[in-house]
């Protein structure tokens, strides 16, 4: 039994600073030399800066994790906007109907369903716990040779290590192109989390901190280009109608991105002395906001069995070791993958009768019963 073993984690976003973190703070971190590599320069951070583009919904369960690494509480001190309920809505009927799905924060005992926070500040706190841990962190450096005992992949949807261990995915295009934006709304967002199901693609509108929002529009491929060229106040002008107005009149009120939708899921996610974990290992459709929290459950899940491998005397870089981790979360994520997968192609199913059914089916949710709870408990992250 080796003494001590070389992780090497390629990809300092979230989820890479995430397990490193978490092996450095293992039972067994002492038998641990970890390193984090990433191409990019280190991010630097403006505390005066706007709010960023790139927002996450980070569930309760993500939000414990992030507690236990000692990074939550930096989080709050810069900006992270809680969502107490959440409003689910077809084009069909009223936002405040018996046919809309409604989530309060209240109902489950909770003090909120979560928080949208900026990609950018989790990351600047994370590097602020790794800085305290050991951990050799490398900016700047790109990977040619993998010589350590596990190496994790956490380097994006466009995975370096993946493609370089020839792990092949499974994907597929679903045809629209997701718009980001912030607006200024009329109206109050009262910290509920928004989203319409429009014949064009679904609409999600998350509470920022500041009392704008961030949008996703997931918007048809075939409109995406008229979308995109519109200037802000047409922009606008649609969004609030694809809103349903139920902010009012919505304002441009940040910088735009856009980029085409791909559901993408490794076929493997584990070789001797390799794991993926994040973007590298699955990317799923952004509807329920669900992928970074995703990303956060794998590296929880990996840092867990090498951890409880250490302790029975196992090499973490071994294949059924790894296989732990690999039979934890490939299912899930597939479900997950495949749950939005569906639930987009049914809210864009211009049918009289799926109409109906679809607006059945969330009056019968909102009775309550098995199937909801779950559903929250998903969503929260603190239950399966």
């Amino acid at each position: 039994m080796k003494e001590t073993y070389d992780v090497l984690v390629v990809g300092a976003g979230v989820t890479g600073l995430t397990v490193a973190a978490l092996l450095a703070r293992c039972r067994h971190a002492n038998r641990l030399r970890i390193t984090v590599a990433d191409a990019a320069p280190r991010p630097e951070h403006d505390p005066g800066a706007d709010v960023s583009l790139r927002v996450s919904a980070i569930a309760q369960g993500s939000v414990q994790l992030f507690e236990a690494i000692g990074a939550w509480q930096q989080v709050l001190e810069t900006r992270a906007s809680p969502y107490e309920s959440m409003r689910v809505w077809d084009e069909s009927v009223e936002p405040d109907s018996r046919g809309a799905l409604q989530f309060d924060a209240a109902e489950f005992a909770v003090p909120q369903l979560g928080f949208i926070v900026e990609n950018a500040l989790i990351q600047h706190a994370l590097l602020a716990v790794i800085d305290r841990l050991d951990v050799d962190l490398r900016f700047n450096t790109r990977i040619e040779t993998f010589d350590a005992d596990l190496v994790i992949g956490a380097d994006g949807a466009r995975s370096f290590v993946r493609e370089s261990f020839g792990i092949g995915t499974r994907e597929f295009a679903y045809g629209q192109t997701a718009l980001v934006t912030h607006l200024e709304p009329e109206r109050p967002h009262r910290k509920t989390a928004l989203q319409r199901f429009t014949r064009h693609g679904p609409l999600g509108m998350l509470p920022l901190a500041d009392g704008r929002i961030s949008i996703v529009w997931s918007i048809d491929d075939d409109l995406a280009a008229e979308v995109q060229a519109a200037d802000d106040e047409k922009l606008g002008a649609m969004l609030t109608e694809a809103s349903d107005h139920v902010l009012g009149a919505l304002e441009v009120a940040g910088p735009r991105g856009a980029f085409p939708l791909r559901a993408r899921h490794a076929k493997q996610y584990v070789m001797p002395g390799l794991a993926l974990i994040g973007d590298a290992a699955h990317a799923i459709h952004p509807l329920a906001g669900q992928g970074a929290n995703l990303g956060l459950q794998d590296a929880a899940r990996l840092a867990g069995v090498v951890d409880a491998a250490l302790e029975q005397g196992e090499h973490p870089g071994d294949r059924p070791v790894l296989r732990r981790y690999e039979r934890a979360r490939r299912g899930e994520n597939a479900t997950m993958l495949h749950a939005m997968t569906g639930l987009n192609r049914l809210f864009a199913t211009d049918s009289a009768l799926v109409r109906e059914l679809r607006v059945h089916g969330m009056r019968l949710f909102n009775l309550g019963g098995p199937i909801r709870s779950h559903a929250v408990k998903v969503a929260l992250g603190v239950g399966r």
